[in-house]
């Protein structure tokens, strides 16, 4: 490390050289110490130097060619979300401290670089130059380069791809992208980025999506022909404003990023699909936290909005905490403060007047409630915080299922018959009369996703059921969707079907998203010897392809050595 002078100050331009030393800090990480010459004052600008290599740490990942679309060209892309680019870089690998970045990228001759940054350059010697001009927390700050391609789907909108899927990206998101920017807007204020594009990762990609300023990391599962998983998009979309713009000063708050932006989420769901669409894409949601906390007991400490991260010495690796809660237990709480208001547009005012006030700052949940018991004085009058049994403390600090949980009734229209339909299918005699009398052709994905999710909690069903339910709906049971697939793939499962085991290991060997991986895995290894078998020789053929941090989860499941 070294010291340099000030911008146009004399002195040496190579600087000063420091001594710098690695000090323990965590599991997840350790600290560098660089001894400056003098104490700094406060407010004094120190330009820095740091000379690295990095490429080993689990921020880094490095794909063969094997594990890319194309299977012609090897590739690299970064993951920082939670604690993971302090492998990348050194920094202040924290969300509450945000900064702008440059980056100069040098990739080898038919390679392309892009990065989460407002401009993007490129210079002679496949060399390519960025800035991001907006304050962002250190997560944020990410890279991929690859034989990567670009098509433009709208005004300030592109999605790139490896070459071979570039044709269904473009179709898959042509002209929905700025739909869905512009709803945005009209709900939480101006859109501060610039561009919003989509980069479709390789398949082992462990994430629905990554937020990534500019340029959204996107799993090729979103691919579906159909534009039916373009909720996703939404999602990432909205932490345009809730993540990227306010931005949760701990990870233990995460539920202050993603509660917001599922909230922000089903309003620009509602907006664009209705509200009998969006209520049950939420009740899909709403399943996904019941299973969660069954999973795990609701009683655990997982299971509360603030997660206490380091208690005294022994310290959770934020990236352990990821689960539901934040995401749909916080989506409750903000739902819940939306009914202490009781009125929509009032409470959209509200979360505008919030990213105006907070826009480029790191927050906790104090500065939030705090922010909403001062924008509405009179709920503040009322006590509203201390309502027994709904404390905004209680919210915070109590695990459990919601105390609250909003009004999904619109969608009864669509769950109804999903319902009814699901308990024909449980029944000990099949009533195939009725049963052939619903027609399931106009159903939308999150309708069939609703249906199997009550096929699943019955299972396992009377002999012979499944079977016939697989051969009644080849539209189910052969689906290319992923959400179809993952559901159809529990029930196989669960009922212990073997004769369909194969499409268990088809999925898993397709692709190696975190939140379809698990819950299969769990699922096998919970079930008969055979399922069992079948985990064992999937996973020795697919972990190669797999993020290291989904190896490490996978392996617990299975009771396999974790390498420290």
């Amino acid at each position: 490390a070294a010291l340099l002078p000030p911008p146009g100050a004399p002195g040496d331009p190579a600087g000063q050289p420091l001594p710098v030393e690695s000090r323990p800090f965590a599991s997840y990480g350790s600290a560098l110490h660089v001894a400056l010459p003098q104490p700094p004052r406060a407010g004094q600008l120190l330009t820095l130097e740091v000379d690295y290599e990095a490429g080993e740490g689990p921020g880094v990942c490095w794909l063969a060619p094997e594990q890319t679309a194309g299977k012609q060209k090897p590739y690299m892309y970064t993951q920082g979300q939670a604690v993971l680019n302090r492998s990348f870089f050194p920094g202040f690998d924290t969300p509450s401290v945000k900064c702008t970045y440059s980056a100069t990228v040098k990739v080898p001759e038919g390679f392309t670089a892009v990065m989460s940054a407002t401009s993007w350059e490129k210079q002679k010697d496949n060399t390519f130059v960025f800035k991001m001009s907006q304050p962002i927390p250190s997560y944020l700050i990410a890279l991929a380069v690859g034989d990567i391609v670009s098509a433009d789907v709208g005004p300030r909108s592109r999605v790139w791809a490896e070459p071979c899927l570039i044709e269904a990206a473009k179709k898959e998101y042509d002209g929905v992208i700025e739909e869905f920017l512009a709803v945005g807007e009209k709900l939480f204020g101006p859109y501060v980025w610039g561009r919003y594009d989509i980069l479709f990762m390789p398949p082992s990609f462990p994430f629905g999506g990554m937020e990534n300023p500019c340029l959204t990391f996107a799993t090729p599962c979103l691919l579906a022909g159909d534009r039916s998983l373009v909720d996703v998009i939404i999602h990432e979309i909205s932490h345009s404003w809730f993540g990227n713009l306010v931005t949760n000063a701990t990870w233990g708050e995460f539920w202050l990023n993603e509660g917001f932006t599922m909230y922000a989420q089903r309003r620009i769901s509602t907006e664009v699909y209705g509200s009998a669409y969006t209520c049950l894409e939420a009740a899909t949601g709403r399943a996904l936290l019941r299973q969660h906390m069954d999973n795990t007991g609701e009683d655990h400490p997982l299971n509360k909005l603030r997660v206490v991260i380091e208690p005294g010495l022994w310290r959770v690796n934020p990236d352990d905490t990821y689960n539901e809660t934040p995401y749909e237990k916080g989506y409750c709480f903000v739902s819940y403060l939306a009914h202490l208001v009781g009125d929509q547009s009032k409470f959209d005012a509200f979360l505008q007047a919030y990213v105006n006030r907070f826009k480029f700052q790191s927050i906790t949940a104090d500065d939030t409630l705090g922010f909403f018991l001062e924008y509405f004085p009179e709920l503040k009058e009322k006590g509203v915080d201390s309502i027994p049994g709904f404390e905004f403390d209680h919210w915070l600090n109590t695990p459990g299922w919601p105390p609250y949980l909003p009004d999904l009734s619109p969608g009864e229209q669509l769950m109804k018959p999903a319902d009814e339909l699901a308990e024909l299918w449980a029944a000990d005699g099949l009533n195939m009369e009725a049963i052939e009398a619903v027609d399931i052709t106009a159903w939308r994905t999150y309708q069939l996703v609703y249906f199997l999710d009550q096929v699943l909690q019955k299972s396992p069903l009377p002999e012979g059921n499944v079977e016939r339910l697989s051969k009644r709906y080849p539209k189910i049971s052969k689906a290319q969707n992923a959400e179809l697939r993952l559901r159809w793939c529990q029930i196989v499962l669960k009922n212990n079907l073997e004769a369909e085991y194969h499409k268990v290991k088809d999925f898993l060997h397709s692709q190696g998203k975190q939140k379809y991986t698990l819950p299969l895995y769990r699922a096998m290894w919970g079930g008969s010897e055979s399922a069992r078998a079948l985990a064992m020789e999937t996973f020795s053929a697919t972990a190669p392809q797999l993020h290291v941090n989904v190896q490490n989860y996978v392996k617990k499941i299975l009771g396999l050595e974790v390498a420290e």
